[in-house]
């Protein structure tokens, strides 16, 4: 690590050859893409069932997490906005092995959420073909999907923005016409009184709740790529800035507001896995098509995260080569600016899905979100981390501090408090109980990768 602003431009330089060319507009939506997905949708009927009504607490505070993360992120990336991201970030200001570790992490938990949006979009469509099994339907989605990011990133973008466009109109519809439901008594069984009238607020106690924060992290993962993003920004420093501040507070009104009319309306006994709860609070209104109009959206919603992260793992392992990480055929760029050799690695999680849903189409969901969160979640910490050395080593170079993020070092102290809590708690909850399992040998496996590769390109005479 370096006190010089110079030495973190030659990791910019070398990350060079992307196209800026998304405005502050399609970052938000990107981000708002890749966060408002699966994890709503699915994810959080499977969150009621672990915490019940008390679950609007654990996405409370799995907000709080996420506000505090963007925080950090918006000051480290109006810095140094480049592909690279937190992953850079660890690198200059941790070390190679720290910005190593979180790039393979996180790259290896988003292509395996890639699994889980796949997998959701084989129990959407089951919706409609309940005799199809869910391997055509991964397949056929994937390869789209595939292509739209082979493209070029403005493609992406535009396609992205109007996938959001859909899921953000349908979100505002579904809490209008919820609310009116709820509040003018149009359904009898439905009301607030739902939030107590099924063995109370905390029907599962506490720590039910408290479990419930797993998954509630899983459904807030993402927002981060709009760092990511902000290396093919048109302008970086004003995109940053608009994008950060807009898609936190859309991302906790959609979450907060949603989950908390599903509660009123549905009897949180009724959430699991099987369908979306929103298809359910549909059908429980009695709208004509509704059910089925709002699993097309769902169906959308899910097509729209795996796009973004299929957009940001591509973007990441592009990173890793660029840095000498990986074979340098990942780093290459197409005439159109994209790295399409990095995103045909990229879709391994593509695959992993597919078998699973052949071989246990019933738990695939669970199980992909319980060895996917764990690289994320690890990652989030980290970016705490990362931040609290950046704005140590900025401090005492006296570099300006362009966004600076408030209540430091209270804030990124207690967001890394925080992460590490919710990564120890996977060890006690049972569905998420691989989280460990994979990602401890996972992370030691990478440790002991980056010392022999380290040892390799040090080595006399070696060419990297």
């Amino acid at each position: 690590m370096s006190d010089s602003g110079a030495s973190f431009d030659a990791i910019i330089e070398r990350e060079r050859g992307l196209r800026r060319s998304l405005s502050a507009r399609r970052m938000t939506m990107i981000a708002i893409g890749g966060a408002i997905g699966t994890g709503l949708f699915l994810g959080s009927g499977f969150a009621i069932s672990m915490a019940g009504p008390a679950v609007l607490l654990s996405y409370l505070v799995g907000a709080l997490i996420a506000l505090l993360l963007m925080g950090c992120l918006a000051e480290m990336t109006v810095a140094h906005p480049t592909s690279g991201s937190f992953g850079a970030y660890a690198e200059y200001y941790l070390g190679p092995l720290a910005g190593f570790l979180v790039r393979y992490a996180y790259w290896t938990s988003i292509v395996l959420a890639v699994g889980t949006e796949v997998t959701a979009i084989a129990l959407y469509m089951h919706y409609w073909f309940p005799a199809t099994p869910g391997w055509p339907w991964i397949l056929g989605f994937s390869a789209l999907l595939v292509l739209v990011n082979a493209r070029s990133v403005k493609t992406f973008g535009a396609i992205e923005y109007w996938f959001s466009a859909i899921k953000v109109t349908a979100i505002v519809l579904f809490i209008v016409l919820a609310a009116y439901i709820v509040l003018a008594g149009r359904d009898a069984g439905g009301g607030f009184h739902n939030y107590t009238a099924h063995g109370g607020f905390f029907p599962r106690g506490v720590w039910g709740a408290w479990t419930a924060l797993l998954v509630a992290i899983f459904s807030y993962l993402s927002i981060e790529m709009i760092a990511v993003a902000a290396g093919e920004a048109a302008q970086p420093q004003i995109a940053v800035r608009r994008a950060f501040h807009s898609t936190v507070v859309r991302l906790i009104v959609f979450y907060l507001l949603t989950l908390a009319l599903v509660l009123a309306v549905v009897p949180w006994t009724a959430a699991g896995v099987d369908e979306s709860p929103f298809v359910k609070v549909m059908r429980a209104l009695g709208v004509p098509a509704a059910a089925g109009i709002f699993n097309f959206v769902i169906l959308v919603a899910a097509l729209s995260a795996m796009n973004s992260q299929l957009y940001i793992t591509t973007r990441m392992m592009f990173s890793l080569s660029r840095a000498g990480y990986a074979p340098r055929r990942f780093g290459l760029l197409n005439e159109r600016g994209v790295p399409v050799q990095a995103l045909l690695l990229s879709s391994l999680g593509i695959a992993l899905a597919t078998a699973l849903s052949v071989v246990a189409p019933k738990s695939a969901f669970i199980l992909m979100i319980s060895i996917s969160s764990f690289g994320a979640m690890f990652t989030w910490m980290m970016i705490f981390v990362t931040h609290y050395a950046f704005r140590h080593v900025r401090v005492r170079a006296g570099a300006a501090l362009l966004l600076p993020m408030p209540g430091y070092p209270a804030t990124t102290l207690l967001g890394a408090a925080l992460m590490a809590a919710v990564l120890i708690t996977t060890a006690f909850t049972p569905a998420f109980h691989l989280t460990l399992v994979f990602g401890l040998p996972f992370l030691g496996a990478l440790w002991l990768l980056y010392r022999l590769w380290y040892r390799r390109i040090n080595l006399p005479g070696s060419g990297e």
